[in-house]
């Protein structure tokens, strides 16, 4: 009987434990972000921050000149610290939600020619020409299990190996350490 009590307590924290930290999460985020502008009804400082970052949106794309983003762009990268900061930031989110979305192309990279051994990532670049490098070399994105981070590396194209698996289903599988379950990869 006491078996049984565990095995179902068990099975709950299963069930329970990544719904109840994902709410949590979300609502610390929505606390943290309605805070930076406080209102005594909950949710219209979050409701301000969408609509002020939506309307910077409308602005930028119709009323702001290429002239204009050319010139801010300029100033930017005359500022060492700065130009580092901003072009990371912005490439890393064009890579997610820009036009230019670069984690889409989801392989499998073997780690030596003669090794069975594969890891999986996202080729971010095709064309490693014009840093003088040989053009067989890819820029690939390893992202680590269990963690926001991963490595970048230039490997050449016979090492790696295209997958028909959907990239966000492929990170995700990745970042879990491979225990979310998906579809098969090819």
């Amino acid at each position: 009987m006491t078996k049984k009590i565990i095995k179902y307590f068990l099975q709950g924290l299963l069930y329970s434990v990544p719904l109840v930290v994902t709410i949590y999460f979300i609502w610390q985020v929505f606390i943290w972000l309605d805070g930076l502008i406080p209102f005594d009804i909950p949710g219209l400082g979050l409701l301000l921050i969408f609509g002020v970052i939506t309307l910077i949106g409308v602005v930028g794309q119709h009323l702001i000149s290429d002239k204009l983003k050319e010139y801010s762009n300029r100033i930017i990268a005359k500022a060492p610290l700065v130009n580092v900061v901003y072009t990371a930031i912005k490439d890393l989110l064009n890579a997610f939600v820009g036009n230019k979305k670069s984690f889409n192309k989801p392989v499998s990279v073997r780690l030596s020619e003669t090794s069975e051994i594969q890891r999986l990532g996202f080729v971010t670049n095709e064309n490693f020409k014009k840093m003088g490098k040989s053009n067989d070399l890819l820029t690939v994105y390893l992202p680590h299990s269990y963690n926001i981070s991963g490595n970048l590396y230039l490997i050449p194209e016979s090492y790696i190996t295209p997958l028909k698996v959907n990239a966000s289903e492929l990170m995700k599988y990745t970042v879990s350490g491979g225990v979310t379950q998906m579809d098969e990869i090819n």
